[in-house]
């Protein structure tokens, strides 16, 4: 199966998550469509058709990112892309605290995902999963990528305080949106993950 991305964070990630699944990354030379889409299921979906035509193989694409309430659900679909289209991580966290500074109000957020999943017949199916939480200005954590060290997840308990670049590979996996969103295609194709 194609995983419609070089991006070899998401590519490792989703290997580690769905044991069982030979998941390649998107070959060199394929060119990817701008990711336009109003949803993230918008932009899964850009991406799984332009791959599944390239390759003619069954194929998974996700899209996923931040929103944060006090920004109306800024970043969201723009996530990767906050700060400029070429914007690093770093960036794109530092536009998002300093917005959130700025709008005040609560800091509450979630990580969304939206995997599509382009079958061998052709067909098309989309997983979603959900990880709520709130942003710390006190980043932390060498894990994880993206917004990773200034989000503390909801489902690790009212006391922990870790972000989620502090927890481990495992416990992200078992909480993380994408986590979510890679076990509800694993059961769909039949798999334990």
């Amino acid at each position: 199966m194609i995983l419609a991305s070089q991006n070899a964070h998401k590519v490792e990630e989703l290997r580690e998550i769905l044991t069982g699944v030979e998941l390649e990354a998107l070959p060199d030379g394929i060119e990817m469509p701008p990711e336009d889409g109003e949803t993230f299921a918008d932009n899964a979906l850009i991406k799984a058709r332009a791959a599944r035509q390239a390759t003619g193989e069954p194929v998974v694409a996700d899209d996923s990112g931040i929103e944060i309430d006090a920004l109306e659900g800024r970043p969201g679909v723009r996530s990767a892309r906050y700060a400029g289209e070429n914007a690093s991580d770093g960036e794109n966290l530092e536009r998002a605290l300093r917005d959130l500074a700025e709008a005040g109000g609560e800091p509450g957020c979630r990580y969304v995902c939206v995997i599509a999943y382009i079958d061998e017949a052709g067909e098309e199916h989309l997983f979603e999963g959900f990880c709520p939480g709130r942003i710390t200005r006190d980043v932390r954590g060498d894990g994880g990528f993206g917004y990773d060290p200034a989000f503390i997840p909801d489902d690790t308990g009212p006391d922990d305080q870790r972000t989620m670049a502090e927890v481990s590979p495992a416990e992200k996996h078992t909480i993380s949106h994408r986590g979510k969103a890679a076990r509800k295609l694993a059961r769909h194709l039949g798999i334990n993950a």
